[in-house]
């Protein structure tokens, strides 16, 4: 059956609440247009805007202002092609499904294998930079058992939210962006009043020799984004609110960052030497009550991008397992609380191997080039779907045809060749034990 014309839903309740249940994965569609957005906002603001105002201006320096907002304009190209995907498609598994759709099983399969891999290295480096931010208000968290604690801790947390239900989790994710985005706001008010305009809107001219690590930096503060369509089997209407709110999101975004971007700039002397740069900033117009609050909405940035992370990365899984990767128990879904429950479980444990055998720099570069193959794989996949869905009256129609797509394929080949050696090959390796797994691939209905 074609995916455009299955049914998606049927009646059901749960306890006195009707809810709406896939008829082909007996998921319930229960997140809604703007808890879409909230986890979109989650998954993309994260540890990046707690470390991104110094370590852009240490990299770009005068120029880094301009450049958070040059990359929120250039990410925009990436997010638009998942914006216009997403509104050809009700079932999960995102980057997976377009590859597979546009260019067969096989690139398919690679996309969605390199994608799950960048779920799980992401969970795993999340969980060590939550022990760092907790550290800061409580020093036993850097080590031992007190490091143990976070980092299982939050796993345990959040592997349960997510198999209890894609409501629970949805809800959770809207409650920690909210509390996220509480010192940010009042960071941003607050500290405008301080600013020092001409240190803050400075126009000089960027190092010119730190451009390509500065823009890798700034494209994975913005990144996170590609998550959204993951869960697209769970979200009551998702060829419409995918693409609202992935646009919502990006100028939302893009506005709290060169907001946070100024008021650290123009409060902060000295803002590139800086290795808490929100906390120090804050404690200079707001004391050290300022300073206790950013550093605390860090750790709860962290939680919140990580939330998002046991949420999507999953359904990837799911989505290769429904189509015949790997044991056919990754594709069922639990009979009671309707989540893909094993798909979770098996990820959370793998997460949390890698998150208490590797540092958090080391797991985040292991995520980086992981997620340039996702978005040359979605970029290249719409300039093929774009041809086959150009009748669909309701699908996103993007202004310039297909420039915008090739736009963000070249954006992402610019990238990918300015990573590490290091990164490359890990990401090869990670390429051939995929094609390895795809020769047992199971027979499916």
């Amino acid at each position: 059956m074609n995916e455009h014309d299955r049914p998606t839903a049927a009646p059901a309740t749960a306890g006195d609440r009707p809810v709406a249940i896939d008829r082909d994965t007996g998921m319930v569609r229960a997140v809604s247009r703007w808890q879409i957005v909230g986890l979109s906002i989650n998954d993309v603001i994260g540890s990046g805007i707690y470390l991104l105002p110094a370590a852009t201006a240490a990299l770009l320096g005068p120029a880094s202002l301009w450049a958070v907002l040059l990359a929120g304009m250039a990410v925009g190209l990436l997010v638009l092609c998942y914006a216009q995907a997403g509104s050809y498609y009700d079932e999960p598994g995102g980057s997976y499904l377009y590859a597979r759709d546009a260019f067969g099983r096989f690139i398919g399969f690679e996309v969605g294998w390199m994608t799950w891999l960048t779920r799980v290295a992401s969970a795993a480096a999340l969980s060590n930079g939550l022990a760092l931010a907790v550290s800061h208000f409580w020093p036993a968290a850097t080590q031992g058992w007190g490091w143990g604690l976070v980092v299982v801790g939050s796993l345990a947390f959040l592997t349960l939210i997510n198999v209890i239900g894609v409501r629970s989790a949805a809800r959770t994710g809207v409650a920690l962006v909210v509390a996220k985005l509480v010192p940010l706001l009042f960071f941003i008010v607050v500290g405008m009043f301080f600013v020092d305009w001409s240190r803050a809107v400075d126009m000089g001219a960027p190092l010119m020799g730190n451009l390509g690590e500065g823009a890798l930096l700034l494209l994975f503060a913005y990144a996170g984004f590609e998550n959204t369509p993951a869960a697209a089997g769970e979200f009551k209407d998702p060829r419409r609110d995918v693409p609202f709110a992935l646009v919502t999101m990006i100028v939302l975004v893009t506005l709290i960052y060169v907001a946070v971007q100024v008021v650290a700039q123009g409060t902060l002397p000295n803002l590139g030497e800086s290795t808490a740069p929100l906390a120090d900033a804050a404690a200079t117009f707001g004391g050290q009550g300022a300073a206790l609050l950013l550093t605390v909405g860090a750790a709860i940035s962290i939680l919140g991008s990580n939330s998002n992370t046991m949420l999507f990365g999953p359904r990837y899984l799911y989505a290769l397992s429904a189509d015949g990767y790997g044991p056919a128990f990754l594709s069922r879904v639990h009979p009671r609380f309707r989540t893909p429950a094993a798909a979770v479980l098996v990820t959370a444990t793998i997460a949390l191997a890698l998150a208490l055998t590797g540092s958090f720099v080391q797991l985040a570069l292991l995520s980086a080039v992981a997620r340039l193959c996702t978005y040359i794989g979605t970029s290249a996949s719409l300039l093929v779907l774009q041809d086959r869905f150009r009748d669909r009256p309701d699908a996103l129609k993007l202004p310039g045809g297909k420039l915008i797509p090739l736009g963000a394929l070249l954006l992402s080949l610019a990238l990918i060749a300015s990573a590490g050696l290091n990164n490359l090959v890990a990401a090869a390796v990670a390429v051939a034990v995929g094609a390895v797994i795809y020769q047992f691939r199971r027979k499916t209905r």
